[in-house]
């Protein structure tokens, strides 16, 4: 298959004055090539319109390379010239015959570019994979910066999300290829079912994403984005470890305990070695599907952003039930954390059979190693927190604080979460485990997010007779994952009951 000018690396204007010569005599042979094919496919027609037009770009940029190395020359020989002087500019001397003062502004560093989304400009040629994934992480930085449709709180949250992805420079080309003016345009009219609108530049940022599995939310309208720079509704993941992840898995290092010991001058190292563990966390997928009236879309004034505001919403739902009793790999669903503590040491019964009393919290905080407990948590069902209140009826032992207005609440000073989808009650007469209270430092539960929501846009809805109802869609799916990575850092308590 014909490869595309972008795939042939059109790098003209950051190549040097050798590698630019060597590339227009490799751009000479593939046109003859294309030019000695008897049927050739509409595609080696634009492969071959491609090359022609990357050719002449590379001409002229050869060609003011040279010009700028020759005046460089002649202001070197004026400088002898007695009484007559002239400034130097930036190329000063015959060893700049390959800088580019035009480009001269660019700089990976400081993270300066005008026009990061331009992939043309970035040089592959003999960079290793490191140098070259710096500078698609400065770009994508820079695109964060200048990419539309954003506020503030949203590109703070996407600094953070490229910062804490375990292979930046994968996330950094996504950003890139989904954040551009072109990519935002372009996918609001597909987003419309307007794909017939697309100019050649938004369909040529569109082709950048598989459009066969889906076209990705723009970046800045990512559910993910948006819920981490407004917030999320569900408390497990305010508190969590997030991470992103790039791989169908999540691997990570976990320890029970980190040893250290006193020694004595010039005495042998005690053996200090601790367990490592290499806890992972399968990625897993989630879909959803926003029905809308033709009407509706009509009027909409800005549907698109209504769209990633209402997945972003259904996500937090989705995924507020799903980190606390998700079922796990075997559902193909993120484990919450009752799932992951159920049948192991965690585990704390009541201290009276069937009942939840006043000692059984204390005993639940003294329970949990001290080394977890200055960044504990407590989580249940707000009915469990009712109980508890009414534990202390005369207000003298101390369980509830508020540090002030639109603070969250806290028992035994440590924050209280909240989750609809732990116990709040339970029936004697049954059978079971009861788990009605989480205690324990949340930064051992890890939060796997999949940065990149696809969405599909369905043109017509039908009813049950197979006719239209009026309304389009979107069906969309993203993926992530969750799971505790040391059930240590966590106590439970279990209220069991027997028949």
């Amino acid at each position: 298959m014909a490869k595309t000018a972008t795939e042939e690396a059109r790098t003209g204007p950051t190549l040097t004055h050798s590698q630019m010569v060597n590339r227009q005599q490799d751009i000479v042979k593939e046109l003859e090539r294309l030019g000695e094919l008897e049927n050739p496919t509409p595609e080696d027609e634009t492969y071959f319109d491609d090359l022609r037009s990357e050719f002449a770009d590379l001409d002229q940029h050869r060609k003011r390379l040279e010009r700028d190395a020759q005046l460089a020359q002649v202001r070197s020989a004026a400088q002898g010239l007695g009484g007559f002087r002239i400034e130097r500019g930036s190329a000063s001397s015959s060893s700049d015959y390959d800088r580019d003062a035009i480009l001269e502004p660019d700089s990976i560093e400081d993270k300066r570019f005008r026009n990061p989304w331009d992939l043309s400009e970035v040089r592959t040629f003999s960079r290793d994979k490191d140098e070259l994934g710096a500078e698609y992480r400065a770009r994508a930085e820079a695109a964060i910066e200048k990419m539309p449709g954003a506020s503030d709180k949203v590109r703070e949250a996407a600094q953070r999300i490229l910062e804490r992805a375990d292979h930046p420079d994968v996330l950094a080309r996504q950003i890139l290829a989904t954040s551009s003016p072109e990519y935002l345009r372009g996918w609001a009219k597909c987003a419309r079912g307007d794909q017939h609108l697309l100019t050649d530049a938004e369909a040529r940022a569109m082709s950048l994403t598989d459009s066969a599995g889906g076209y990705l939310v723009p970046f800045q309208l990512d559910p993910t984005v948006i819920i981490t720079s407004d917030g999320s509704r569900n408390d497990i993941r305010k508190v969590a470890r997030t991470v992103v992840a790039t791989g169908d898995k999540w691997n990570g290092v976990s320890s029970g305990a980190v040893s250290w010991s006193w020694d004595g001058e010039a005495a042998e190292a005690s053996d200090d070695s601790t367990t490592f563990g290499q806890p992972t966390i399968s990625i897993h997928k989630a879909q959803g599907f926003v029905p809308i009236s033709i009407e509706a879309m009509e009027d909409a004034q800005n549907v698109t952003q209504e769209v990633g505001r209402l997945l972003a919403f259904g996500k937090d739902v989705l995924e507020s039930e799903a980190f606390t009793v998700g079922t796990g790999d075997g559902d193909k669903m993120p484990t919450g954390i009752v799932t992951a503590l159920a049948g192991t040491s965690s585990v704390v019964p009541v201290g009276t059979a069937e009942t939840f009393a006043l000692a059984d919290i204390y005993a639940l905080d003294s329970a949990l190693p001290s080394r977890h407990q200055a960044n504990a948590s407590w989580l249940a069902n707000r009915k469990i927190y009712n109980l508890t209140r009414q534990f202390d009826t005369n207000g003298g032992a101390g369980l509830w604080a508020r540090v002030g207005e639109g603070q969250p609440a806290e028992l035994l000073g440590r924050r209280a979460l909240e989750s609809e989808a732990m116990k709040g009650t339970w029936n004697p007469a049954v059978t079971a485990a009861n788990h009605i209270l989480v205690y324990g430092d949340f930064e051992n539960y890890v939060i796997a997010d999949r940065v990149g929501t696809r969405v599909e846009f369905i043109q017509h809805l039908f009813g049950a007779n197979q006719r239209p109802t009026g309304q389009r869609g979107w069906y969309a799916y993203y993926r992530v994952g969750a799971d505790s990575v040391l059930d240590a850092a966590f106590r439970m308590l279990n209220l069991a009951t027997t028949a």
